[in-house]
């Protein structure tokens, strides 16, 4: 936690209501999100008890297992879930658009659109990764046959899971989480996890405070948890009594009495879903109201190349996801979530001006103003050729904690890249000497404005392409402790020819 974080979160608990910590919105929301408010039992994260889900607040969907230890009832809780979940994707395929050849890239074909799922926190997030592994090796022949939806709907939420995993990815997003992207309360980040207390402070009742608000939240006969996880008190006050008198039924054979005790815990489970369901509309009509940013636009084109490809995958008769990835494929997908992380973080700040003065704070960027610069200096390759590198330097009193060599970009001039060539302490500050490296144009034809005039106030920060790219080897390449071919055991020297 930053800084500003920090203070934010302060004068939260000072104020009695939700601090900003951002103007804008870095996520796309889609015109029909489908939400869902997963139940699994509490102590039971695998059993799926309910699941409320939907692309309109008026007209929710509620799926219910009367006796979650029932196989055949589960099967069909995931064969109801399959059907929307599937079909809110394929109505999403049914467009394409032609995205023109680029320098190294051919002309290809992509969705229009692509699916968003929307949940209450990360658990039920997390959650639907693992619903998606426990049902995507399901198989549809043999003596425990599924429907073919089940197994496709652990596939896509397997990719839903893992696409969440990537930074600015908003296929699959917790509101919680998005919340607390643009506003700090005053309660600590593991409170945070409760919507409904997350909402009280951000949003509060008329005439309470945030404080007030949530400690009403706190309250599971008026706000049920959020889930995935029942509250224990329900599952043993209500719950279990109602599921003992739908085994008692069924045991006597009364149609009658088990569609009895199935309407009951229906009844039930929507009580205890419906507050989590209006919440969730609630949060995103707060999240609506922020401006959309250009970097959520290009972000929401990447989530429609992987859903494209994804989908593409499924068409030629991909295989499920497997269960964990070798050495060299975990290490890689680190590697892409890292490079994503600071490319993220990077776009945010250019285009928030909150997250830039957060990074300030931190010495990941500065912001000075221009006092030399010589727009003519040159230099001379190895090659022995003469170009254009201008420098400049700036003076800030920012810390700075970033050493020579580093590669900057600066929000006003997002299409020029510069780099550190000196630094040095002063009692002013810090002047940093700043070297052009690309948009400046050549010594015969330098291009206009490409060095900041002297008295010019700037801000840079970290460019996300600076980081060189890993190279891992392939898996039969590896060691066998990391997933490569088994090592060959020792000849013994008595079975050894003699020379």
């Amino acid at each position: 936690m930053s800084m500003l974080t920090s203070l934010a979160r302060v004068e939260a608990a000072a104020a009695g209501r939700a601090r900003p910590l951002s103007q804008v919105r870095h996520r796309r929301l889609a015109g029909q999100p489908l939400v869902i408010v997963p139940l699994t039992l509490a102590g039971d994260p695998a059993t799926p008890v309910a699941a409320m889900t939907g692309v309109s607040r008026t007209s929710p969907r509620l799926l219910v297992v009367p006796q979650p230890r029932n196989r055949e009832l589960r099967l069909e809780f995931l064969t109801s879930l399959a059907g929307t979940v599937l079909g809110h994707i394929a109505a999403r395929q049914q467009t394409t658009e032609i995205i023109p050849a680029a320098r190294n890239r051919e002309e290809r074909h992509r969705y229009a659109d692509a699916p968003q799922i929307l949940v209450p926190n990360r658990a039920a997030r997390d959650y639907l990764g693992l619903l998606g592994r426990a049902t995507r090796f399901q198989q549809t022949d043999g003596p425990y046959a599924v429907d073919p939806a089940i197994p496709a709907l652990g596939k896509w939420l397997t990719f839903f899971a893992e696409r969440a995993d990537h930074p600015g990815s908003a296929l699959l997003a917790d509101l919680t989480s998005m919340l607390a992207e643009h506003w700090a309360t005053g309660q600590s980040p593991l409170e945070d996890s409760s919507l409904a207390a997350q909402l009280a402070w951000i949003d509060p009742p008329p005439g309470m405070t945030g404080l007030q608000a949530a400690l009403a939240a706190e309250d599971p006969l008026r706000c049920p948890p959020s889930g995935p996880a029942t509250d224990p008190g329900f599952d043993q006050a209500i719950l279990e009594p109602l599921i003992r008198s739908y085994d008692r039924a069924g045991h006597a054979g009364s149609r009658a009495g088990t569609s009895r005790a199935t309407a009951e815990i229906t009844a039930a489970f929507q009580g205890q879903l419906q507050p989590t369901w209006d919440d969730m509309w609630r949060a995103i009509a707060l999240l609506r109201a922020l401006p959309e940013t250009a970097g959520a636009t290009r972000r929401w084109g990447a989530d429609r190349d992987s859903f494209t490809s994804f989908s593409s995958y499924l068409a030629d008769g991909g295989l499920p996801q497997p269960r964990r990835d070798h050495a060299a494929g975990a290490a890689a997908r680190l590697d892409r979530l890292e490079r994503a992380q600071a490319t993220y973080d990077t776009e945010r700040a250019h285009e928030d001006p909150f997250i830039l003065a957060e990074l300030r704070t931190t010495g990941e960027a500065f912001r000075g103003q221009v006092i030399s610069a010589d727009p003519t200096r040159t230099g001379i390759t190895p090659a022995g050729r003469t170009v254009l590198r201008p420098r400049f330097t700036i003076r800030t009193s920012d810390p700075v904690r970033l050493e020579p060599g580093r590669a900057l970009i600066s929000p006003a001039r997002p299409r020029q890249q510069v780099q550190i060539a000196a630094l040095a302490r002063t009692a002013a500050g810090t002047d940093i000497v700043l070297e052009v490296t690309h948009g400046m144009g050549t010594p015969a034809r330098p291009t206009p404005g490409a060095v900041p005039a002297i008295g010019e106030q700037l801000s840079y920060t970290l460019d996300p392409g600076f980081f060189t790219l890993r190279v891992y080897p392939p898996t039969d390449q590896t060691p066998w402790t990391h997933g490569g071919p088994p090592a060959r055991p020792p000849a013994d020297p008595a079975e050894d020819p003699q020379p």
